[in-house]
C-alpha cells in the first residue's frame, strides 16, 4: 500500500490559488510575489508545497527550499538560507561563486563553513546582517536570470529571530527578476508570545499575501480514504478514521495505514504514529531512534559516525526505513522524518537513559570533528548527553558565533545556558583555563547579548543577581565590571530603584588595581552616565582620561564611544558646533566598525536637532540610526529603539499620525512587556486625541509600567490628561499629574523639562472643568492652581539657572502655561483678567506654537482663542481661527477637536419663531445660566455690567415665555437651544 496518496486530494482549490498568488503559470509574465502559507500541524502544507514544486518546474520554474529544525534551545542562525545557498551551489556553482566573491560574507552561511573552527570564544569579527541581508537578495536575483525562481522555506514556526529578520528583508525588498517566496508555517504552534505570531503580523503588512490551509472536509477525508486504502474498509473504520482525523491528512494517513497493518484503529494516537516503527528490523528501529535524537533532520555521514554500523547494514536500514515511509531521503546525503510529530513521537518514546546515551554518542561525535557540525549541535547534545563541561564550552562558542552574525536573541539564549552549566565553580574554572572566559565575561556577555534584543529588564535582573551572588573573595576589578555594566544598564533602562551614578563612581575606584583594559571600559562607563547627569565638566575630565588610554591601547570603538561622550557634553547648550563635532565622530565610529557608537552619535545628533525644534532634520536622523540598528540586528537595542522612539514622537508633533502607525504597530513584535508599552503609549496618545474605543482601557494597563520605563509614565499621562480634558474631569488630571511627577521625579530629576508641558496641560484641563464647578470648588482649586503655575516656572528658572537652552518646544509651553493660568482665573471666576490681557496672551500662545510646529497643540491653542472671542461676543475675530481648528481636526483625523468647536460655535438655533428671536448675546448668556452661574459671574466672564446681564435674562425668559431661570433652561433644552 502506498504511504501517502500519488494523487493530491481535496487541495485542488488552494494549489490553484497558490500558484495564481506566485505567478507559477507558463504563460503569466505577471511578477511574482510572497505568500504564507499556514495550516495546523499535519493539515497538508509539506504535501501541497510538493505539488507546488512539481507544477512550478514543469512550468520552468527553479526551485530551491530551506527548511527550519526544532534544535529547541541550540538554535543556528539562518539555518533555511544555509540549505538555500547549498543547493544553488550546486545548481549555479558560477553563480553562486561570483556573488560570494563580490560578498564574501555570504560565504559564511555555506553549509561546509557553518562548523565549529575550535576556538571561537572571542566577540571580534562580528559581520553586518545587512551586507549579508544584500548579498542574499543579490544571489536570489541573479539565480532568476535564466529562470524564475522559487524559494520555499518550511516549518517558520521553528525559525531562529535571524532567519525571520531576512525573511523580512526579502519581503520589504523587490527583486529585479522573478523570484517567488512561499514560508509555511504551523497556525497551532502560534501561542500569543510566540514570535512569529508578531512576525507574521508585520509581513502582512508589507506585500505579503496569507494562505490559511483548513482541515479537510469529510468529503475528502473519504477521498483520501479511499486513495490510500484501494481495498474497501468496513464502513464503521472509515467513519472512525473521518471522525478521529478532524481533517488532518497526515492523521488520515497514518490512521489508514494502521488500519492496512492491523485491521483495526489503535485507541491512542501516539501509538499509532509508532505503528510503523514497531514493524521494522531492529537495526532499522535502531538508526530511526537515533536518528530521531538529532532531529527532524540528520545527515548521512553523522548518522553513520553515531550508529555504529558498518556501511552496508547501515544502508540496509535506512532503505527499510525509506521504503516503508519512516524516513525521506533528501537532498544534500541527508534523512528527515516524513513528518515532524512522527520525530517527536519516536524521541518521546525513548526511556530517559537511551536519550543521554545516544546524545553523549552524538556529542562525543562532534566534538571529535569526525563530523562537521555546529556549535549549536554540540551544546545541545553534550548537554542533553551530560557533558556538562563540553556543553558550557560548545554553548559559549555558539553564543558567540550568533552574535557574529547579527543573532542577539539566540546569543543570549546559548550564554544563559553555559550561565547555568557554570553553577558548578568546577566546569568555570576548566572553561576559564581553556578559554579564557570566566563566570563575569559570561554574565557581561549575557548581559549585553539580552539588551541588544531588546530584554534590557532580564539584563539588569540577571546583573543583580550575578552581583549579589559572587563569592566573597571575588576581586574588585571583577565586582567593579559587573557593576559598571549594572550602572550602565540602569541608565540606558530608566530605572529608578538603584542610583546609576553612585554605582559607576563605586566601580571606577575598585577597578584602579585591574589591567589598563579594564580600568577604560570602565571609566568610559563612567564619563557616559556623568555626561548625562550632566556633570559636565568631570564628565569631560573623566573621558579624555579614557580616551587617551584606549587610543593607547589601539581600541578604535571603545575610542570611538568616548569621542561620542565628549562631542554630546555640550548638547543641551544648542550651539553650532555640536553638530559639527558629532558628525565627526559618527563618521570615525562607522569607519571603525563601531556600529553602538554611530547609533548612539546619531541618536545624540537627532536629540539635538530635536530640541532645536528642527525635527526633519531629527527624523531623519533617527531612521539612520534606526536602521543601523536593523542592519547590525540591534533592532531594538538601545539608542536603536531610542530612535524609532524619537522620531515616532517627531512626527507626532508635525502632525503626521497616519505616519506612526508602522511604529506603533510593531508593539505586537515586541521582546518585552516594557518596549510593548512605550510602542502601545504612542498609540494611546494618538487614540485620546481622535476618541479611539478603548484608550481608556489601555491606559489603565499601561500603569502598571510606569515606574519601568520613563517614555510610558510621560507619555501615558498625556493621554489621560487628554481624555481628562474632553470629559472636564479636574480629579482626574490631578491624580495623574501628581502620579506622573512622582514616577518621573525619581527617575530623572525633580525639575524634568517636561513637567513644563504636563503643569500647563493640567491648568487647562483645570479650566474647561471651572465652568461646572460650583464658587466654592473654584476658589478650593486656587493653592493647587498656583502650585501648578509654580511647578512650570521652577522649571523654567532651572534650566536659565543651569545655563541650558531651551527651544521651541519649551518656550511654547511657557507662554502656554501663563495663557492657560489666565484662562482658569477667567473661567473660575477667580481675580479675572481683563479680556485684552487674555486676547494677548492667547495671542502670544498662538505665535510660539506656530514657531513650535505641534499641530494638534496649535489646534488646540487656537480652540482656547475661539472660546475667549466667543465669550467676549467677537464672531467675526473667532470664524477664522476657528476654520482653521477644523482644517487642522480633519488633518488630524481628530473628531473630538470639532466636537469641542461645534460646542463654542456650532450650537444649533432654535427651531420656532420665538427662540429665533434670541439674539446670539441671549443665547450666549443662556448657556451660561444652564452651568449654574449668577448674573455676576457671567458678567465678569463676559466683560459687561452685572445690569446688563439681568436685562438680557429678562428679555430671554419673556422670549421663552419662562416663570424663572430654571424653566427658561428646561424650555430651550426642549426646543432644541441647548444641548
Amino acid at each position: 500500500m502506498p504511504a501517502r496518496s500519488l494523487e493530491l486530494v481535496g487541495r485542488e482549490a488552494e494549489l490553484e490559488e497558490l500558484c495564481s498568488r506566485l505567478g507559477i503559470v507558463a504563460d503569466d509574465p505577471a511578477p511574482a510575489a510572497a505568500v504564507l502559507l499556514g495550516g495546523d500541524a499535519g493539515v497538508g502544507k509539506t504535501r501541497l508545497l510538493t505539488e507546488l514544486r512539481d507544477r512550478a518546474v514543469t512550468a520552468g520554474w527553479r526551485v530551491v527550499a530551506g527548511h527550519c529544525l526544532d534544535l529547541s534551545d541550540s538554535t543556528l542562525p539562518y539555518l533555511p538560507f544555509s540549505e538555500v545557498l547549498g543547493r544553488l551551489s550546486v545548481d549555479l556553482p558560477e553563480v553562486v561563486e561570483e556573488t560570494t566573491g563580490e560578498r564574501p560574507v555570504l560565504r559564511r552561511l555555506q553549509p561546509g563553513r557553518r562548523v565549529r573552527s575550535g576556538g571561537g570564544t572571542g566577540a571580534e569579527g562580528a559581520m553586518e546582517r545587512g551586507d549579508l541581508y544584500e548579498a542574499m537578495h543579490l544571489l536570489l536575483d541573479r539565480a532568476a536570470d535564466e529562470q524564475p525562481l522559487l524559494v520555499v522555506v518550511e516549518d517558520a514556526h521553528w525559525a531562529d529571530q535571524s532567519t525571520r529578520d531576512l525573511l523580512s528583508f526579502l519581503f520589504a525588498r523587490s527583486f529585479a527578476r522573478r523570484v517567488a517566496i512561499v514560508v509555511s508555517y504551523r497556525v497551532d504552534d502560534l501561542h500569543r508570545r510566540h514570535p512569529l505570531r508578531r512576525q507574521v503580523a508585520e509581513w502582512s503588512r508589507l506585500r505579503v499575501d496569507r494562505m490559511l490551509l483548513e482541515p479537510l472536509d469529510a468529503a475528502a477525508v473519504r477521498r483520501l480514504v479511499q486513495a490510500l486504502h484501494p481495498d474497501p474498509l468496513r464502513e464503521a473504520d472509515v467513519d472512525d478514521i473521518v471522525a478521529r482525523a478532524e481533517g488532518n491528512a497526515f492523521f488520515v494517513e497514518e490512521l489508514v495505514g494502521a488500519a492496512w497493518a492491523t485491521g483495526g484503529v489503535p485507541a491512542d494516537l501516539a501509538d499509532l504514529l509508532l505503528v510503523r516503527l514497531d514493524r521494522l528490523e531492529p537495526d532499522t528501529q535502531e538508526v530511526v531512534r537515533t536518528a530521531a535524537v538529532a532531529g527532524r533532520r540528520v545527515g548521512h555521514d553523522l548518522l553513520a559516525a553515531v550508529s555504529g554500523l558498518d556501511p552496508r547494514a547501515l544502508e540496509e536500514a535506512l532503505r527499510a526505513a525509506v521504503e516503508r515511509h519512516v524516513l525521506e531521503a533528501g537532498r544534500g546525503d541527508t534523512y528527515s522524518f516524513r513528518h515532524a510529530l512522527l520525530a517527536e513521537a519516536v524521541y518521546d518514546d525513548l526511556l530517559p537513559g537511551e536519550r543521554v546515551r545516544r546524545h553523549a554518542a552524538y556529542a562525543r561525535v562532534l566534538a571529535s570533528g569526525k563530523v562537521v557540525g555546529t556549535s549549536a549541535e554540540l551544546a545541545r547534545h553534550a548537554r542533553l548527553g551530560q557533558d556538562l563541561r563540553t556543553a558550557l564550552r560548545a554553548s559559549v562558542e555558539a553564543g558567540t558565533a550568533a552574535m557574529q552574525v547579527g543573532g542577539p536573541d539566540e546569543a543570549a539564549g546559548h550564554y544563559l545556558e553555559a550561565l547555568e552549566l557554570a553553577s558548578d565553580s568546577a566546569l568555570v574554572v576548566a572553561l576559564a583555563e581553556e578559554t579564557g572566559v570566566g563566570h563575569v565575561d559570561l554574565v557581561l556577555r549575557a548581559a549585553d547579548a539580552l539588551s541588544a534584543a531588546g530584554h534590557a529588564l532580564r539584563g539588569i535582573a540577571l546583573l543583580r543577581d550575578a552581583l549579589a551572588g559572587l563569592p566573597e573573595d571575588t576581586g574588585a576589578v571583577d565586582r567593579a565590571r559587573v557593576l559598571a555594566q549594572l550602572a550602565l544598564s540602569l541608565y540606558q533602562g530608566d530605572q529608578e530603584l538603584e542610583d546609576e551614578l553612585a554605582l559607576a563612581r563605586e566601580a571606577a575606584e575598585l577597578v584602579a588595581g585591574g589591567t589598563e583594559a579594564q580600568q577604560v571600559r570602565v571609566l568610559a562607563i563612567q564619563a557616559r552616565i556623568l555626561a548625562g547627569h550632566r556633570h559636565e565638566e568631570e564628565a569631560r575630565e573623566v573621558a579624555t582620561t579614557a580616551l587617551a588610554m584606549s587610543q593607547g591601547l589601539d581600541m578604535p570603538r571603545l575610542s570611538a564611544d568616548i569621542l561620542t561622550t565628549l562631542a554630546g557634553l555640550q548638547q543641551h547648550h544648542l550651539g553650532d558646533d555640536v553638530v559639527e563635532a558629532l558628525a565627526t565622530v559618527i563618521g570615525q565610529a562607522r569607519a571603525s566598525g563601531a556600529v553602538k557608537a554611530e547609533m548612539r552619535g546619531l541618536y545624540t545628533l537627532g536629540r539635538f536637532h530635536q530640541d532645536r525644534g528642527e525635527l526633519e532634520e531629527a527624523i531623519a536622523l533617527f531612521e539612520t540610526g534606526l536602521a543601523r540598528g536593523v542592519q547590525a540586528g540591534l533592532r531594538w537595542a538601545p539608542h536603536s529603539f531610542d530612535a524609532l522612539v524619537m522620531a515616532t514622537a517627531a512626527r507626532h508633533v508635525l502632525g503626521r499620525w497616519d505616519e506612526t502607525a508602522p511604529a506603533t504597530a510593531q508593539a505586537d513584535q515586541a521582546p518585552s512587556p516594557i518596549i510593548e508599552a512605550v510602542l502601545r503609549a504612542f498609540g494611546a496618545v494618538i487614540g485620546a486625541a481622535r476618541g479611539t474605543a478603548g484608550t481608556a482601557d489601555l491606559l489603565a494597563g499601561l500603569r502598571e509600567h510606569w515606574g519601568e520605563e520613563g517614555m510610558v509614565a510621560l507619555h501615558a499621562a498625556g493621554a489621560e490628561l487628554e481624555l481628562a480634558e474632553q470629559a472636564g474631569n479636574a480629579d482626574g488630571a490631578l491624580a495623574t499629574y501628581d502620579r506622573v511627577v512622582a514616577v518621573l521625579s525619581r527617575m530623572w530629576r525633580e525639575l524634568f523639562q517636561a513637567r513644563l508641558r504636563l503643569a500647563a496641560q493640567t491648568l487647562g484641563v483645570l479650566g474647561t472643568a471651572a465652568v461646572r464647578q460650583s464658587a466654592a470648588e473654584r476658589d478650593a482649586l486656587r493653592p493647587v492652581v498656583d502650585r501648578l503655575l509654580d511647578d512650570g516656572h521652577r522649571v523654567v528658572d532651572y534650566l536659565h539657572d543651569e545655563e541650558l537652552a531651551y527651544g521651541p518646544e519649551t518656550r511654547a509651553w511657557r507662554v502656554r502655561l501663563e495663557a492657560e493660568h489666565l484662562r482658569w482665573r477667567w473661567l473660575a471666576q477667580v481675580d479675572p483678567p481683563t479680556c485684552s490681557a487674555l486676547v494677548e496672551a492667547w495671542r502670544d500662545a498662538e505665535r510660539e506654537f506656530v514657531e513650535f510646529g505641534h499641530v494638534h497643540e496649535l489646534a488646540r491653542t487656537r480652540l482656547r482663542l475661539v472660546e475667549l472671542l466667543v465669550q467676549d461676543g467677537d464672531l467675526e475675530a473667532a470664524r477664522p481661527v476657528a476654520e482653521q481648528v477644523r482644517d487642522a481636526a480633519g488633518a488630524l483625523g481628530a473628531p473630538r477637536l470639532l466636537v469641542e468647536l461645534d460646542a463654542l460655535v456650532g450650537r444649533p438655533a432654535a427651531p420656532t419663531a420665538r427662540a429665533e428671536a434670541l439674539t446670539p448675546r441671549e443665547l450666549q448668556i443662556l448657556g451660561l445660566v444652564a452651568e449654574g452661574r449668577s448674573n455676576g459671574e457671567i458678567g465678569k466672564q463676559l466683560f459687561i455690567a452685572t445690569k446688563t446681564v439681568s436685562v438680557h435674562v429678562s428679555n430671554m425668559l419673556a422670549k421663552l415665555d419662562a416663570a424663572s431661570r430654571t424653566e427658561a433652561v428646561a424650555v430651550a433644552r426642549r426646543r432644541g437651544m441647548l444641548p
